[in-house]
């Protein structure tokens, strides 16, 4: 019965849809440009998490030239707005994120971002290093195409523009998790929830997804150590934090090749900033670790949190030195629901091409969408953001100086979540 179900739906999707395929991509065509713009704007005025502030202003901005009334200071900086307003039927999410990170762009172009913020009190560089500009700039497209029809589509779209996705700042909320408790899917309550990310490493016009788990779990932590600091010529008048940091390095990777099922999914323990010390010849009292963890299996992830606990508390202890963990940014596993991407597969094949819609493994990146779907059943996806023909093992990987993606990515956005918003309305 559940194959007739699918059928059916493939089919009323056919039915119902196509004749809006063609006016989609002329609205897409018609406002490229001004969307080309948008994302080069807002690439060349990063900002970082929870501090969003012209982004945002910039967004509500456009919503409103469009004819939105735009909501803002969701979340902090976040913005959200509802087409067709009270009108009964369905109700769609859409989401975009739009912060950056703390990174210095290299890649040469003339809409590169210089600009600064504040991270862990100090001034440091922001860049768009990880396509959230596009993300923006898609989503308002895609706003302005579902204004242009939206008379002839029932229920309601809710575009929401997320904030801090990359982690809000120390002693701060934010992100989705913030936004989900603020009721940002309540009022209208929304049925169901679409996001996508752009990606370096896959040729523009492609698509890639998978049902269930797309992307891992993350934990992210802090361990501090305190020992007696001393001369570095005398190491025994003290008690070394650098030394023991180093042993819990080399243990904490040993959680994944010795305690795991690695045959049932995938896992990662990564110690990625370690600051101690002044000097050659002296040895600091205090010192302190940043790490993350990832994992695509729920029973592996309270497995790795318990080893973590176990070496690094033991390994302190032996080597008479104080230890506290502390756990920083949590987000589930970014999970699709199999039944929606069901329903959401004929969408995207139809108006992508069936050849250039990827069935893909999961990955060890995270994603705080996982909020979102935690609550209603949503499918994430990503699109190719690299020229086609070029040679993407020299591609440069997200979060680095280096990273680009490709104007020519935006077409596919736009159409993919355009789409997925009427099909899922006129069906539901």
């Amino acid at each position: 019965m559940k194959y007739i179900f699918y059928l059916l739906i493939l089919f009323s999707t056919l039915s119902n849809s196509q004749k809006f395929d063609e006016r989609v991509d002329n609205l897409i065509q018609e406002n490229i440009e001004e969307t080309i713009e948008l994302r080069h704007w807002f690439h060349q005025n990063a900002e970082l998490s929870n501090r969003e502030f012209k982004t945002a202003e910039r967004i509500a901005a456009e919503l409103r030239k469009i004819g939105y009334n735009p909501k803002t200071g969701i979340a902090k900086t976040g913005v959200v707005a509802i087409l067709n307003e009270g009108k009964e039927g369905p109700v769609v999410g859409l989401r975009a994120d739009i912060d950056g990170l703390p990174v210095k762009e290299r890649a040469n172009i003339p809409w590169a971002s210089k600009m600064t913020g504040i991270y862990n009190g100090e001034e440091v560089p922001v860049m768009h290093a990880c396509g959230h500009d596009m993300h923006t700039a898609i989503l308002l497209s895609t706003a302005k195409i579902l204004y242009e029809i939206k008379d002839e589509i029932p229920g309601q779209v809710k575009f929401i523009f997320q904030p801090a996705e990359e982690g809000a700042p120390a002693g701060e909320d934010g992100g989705a998790e913030l936004m989900v408790r603020e009721g940002v899917l309540k009022n209208p309550d929304v049925d169901a929830i679409f996001g996508l990310h752009v990606w370096s490493g896959m040729y523009a016009g492609q698509v890639h997804l998978r049902p269930e788990g797309i992307m891992a779990a993350v934990n992210e932590f802090r361990i501090d150590l305190k020992g007696v600091q001393t001369h570095g010529s005398t190491p025994w008048t003290g008690r070394d934090p650098i030394v023991t940091a180093s042993q819990i390095v080399n243990s904490l990777q040993t959680i994944v090749s010795r305690s795991l099922p690695l045959t049932e999914a995938g896992a990662v323990v990564t110690i990625g900033s370690i600051h101690g010390g002044v000097r050659s010849n002296i040895i600091p009292e205090d010192l302190y670790m940043l790490g993350t963890i990832r994992t695509l299996d729920k029973n592996m992830k309270e497995i790795v949190l318990k080893r973590l606990e176990e070496i690094v508390y033991n390994v302190a202890k032996s080597n008479n030195v104080d230890a506290k963990i502390t756990y920083l940014v949590s987000y589930p596993i970014t999970y699709n629901d199999p039944f929606l991407y069901q329903e959401v597969l004929p969408t995207l094949n139809r108006v992508n091409g069936e050849k250039n819609v990827n069935l893909m493994k999961a990955i060890t990146g995270a994603e705080d969408f996982s909020y979102f779907q935690e609550k209603i059943p949503g499918v994430y996806f990503f699109i190719g953001g690299s020229k086609v023909g070029e040679d993407l093992s020299k591609v440069a990987p997200h979060h680095t100086p280096d990273f680009y993606v490709d104007d020519s990515a935006i077409e596919t956005g736009v159409r993919s979540m355009t789409s997925l918003a009427i099909d899922y309305l006129l069906n539901n």
